[in-house]
């Protein structure tokens, strides 16, 4: 089977322990993705509400060249790609593909220059927010959160003319709706679900689902179980989520945004090799085609249609 996920936060899980991407105990390592015959990966640097200012882009500065670092190291596993050519390349041959991304803008510390520092060093998406307010605007954990501030419908558009891909997960309602009526370019929700299944402040109505499919981007499925179930969250759940998304045209919008080594999963799909399991479930569920789709097709069509 081929394996494309959206987000996880290994990378920034190895920097801050000294772990190694291609041996390691956490959720993701290099030599566990062996079994899938096409794998691409989203790694995330992920700035906490914590760091602001030039200390959180000294902070991805450093992980991001700690990121490149691992890759090289592990060139006879995997390949780095910032471009549709990359993409495209790497698929064709089988090949494991590594795409950098920032999960935050607070990374910028409000600078255009350092989303051209970015840019150049190979990051194809960028967060708008955690869940606090940042430069760009306000998370979805800020209370009466607003949207997006001067700089966020700046740093969209300047993101747009890059071929950078605008990321809404985390971000308040409001600036969602932002971002909506001020893009020109299709924009995804890497690692969000379902508010209608599971009334978390960090899922998607039916609304800003719709609209996403709308504007033709993508929705991650998130694999965290509090976004899954207020309850004793399965690997079933995931099938709740999926089949409402469908109901309201996902087909060629969902994708996976696994979210591993960021979150506490549910049971059974909580590191990558789970990954195959939930890949057999939905197509039981949906079919082959949907399952394929779902875990493959949407995001590599995606990506190769709007990375320069």
């Amino acid at each position: 089977m081929n394996y494309f996920d959206l987000h996880c936060d290994t990378i920034t899980k190895c920097f801050d322990t000294h772990r190694e991407l291609a041996h390691n105990d956490l959720a993701l390592s290099l030599e566990r993705t062996a079994g899938y015959e096409k794998w691409a990966q989203l790694f995330a640097v992920w700035i906490p509400d914590e760091k602001r200012g030039e200390s959180a882009y000294g902070y991805f500065h450093d992980a991001a060249c700690f990121f490149h670092e691992q890759v090289r190291k592990n060139a006879d596993l995997i390949s780095f790609c910032s471009t549709r050519e990359d993409v495209e390349k790497t698929a064709g041959a089988g090949k494991r593909a590594a795409l950098l991304s920032i999960e935050g803008s607070a990374a910028l510390a409000g600078s255009m220059e350092h989303l051209y520092d970015a840019k150049k060093c190979g990051v194809s998406l960028i967060t708008l927010t955690w869940n606090g307010r940042c430069e760009a605007g306000d998370g979805c954990g800020v209370p009466n959160a607003g949207g997006l501030t001067p700089f966020g419908f700046k740093l969209v558009h300047e993101m747009e003319r890059l071929h950078m891909i605008v990321d809404v997960s985390h971000l308040s309602e409001t600036g969602f709706w932002d971002v909506a009526r001020s893009a020109h370019r299709p924009f995804i929700a890497s690692h969000s679900d379902s508010k209608a299944v599971c009334p978390h402040r960090r899922n998607l109505n039916d609304s800003q689902f719709r609209e996403i499919v709308t504007d033709g981007g993508l929705v991650g499925i998130n694999l965290c179980g509090t976004f899954l179930s207020e309850r004793s969250p399965k690997v079933e759940d995931v099938l709740r989520h999926v089949d409402h998304f469908l109901h309201l045209g996902g087909e060629r919008v969902l994708a996976v945004g696994s979210d591993l080594d960021g979150c506490v999963m549910a049971d059974g799909i909580d590191s990558v090799e789970g990954m195959e399991r939930l890949y057999r479930l939905l197509e039981k569920e949906f079919g082959r085609e949907t399952a394929d789709m779902i875990f493959w097709k949407n995001s590599c069509r995606f990506f190769m249609e709007n990375l320069d």
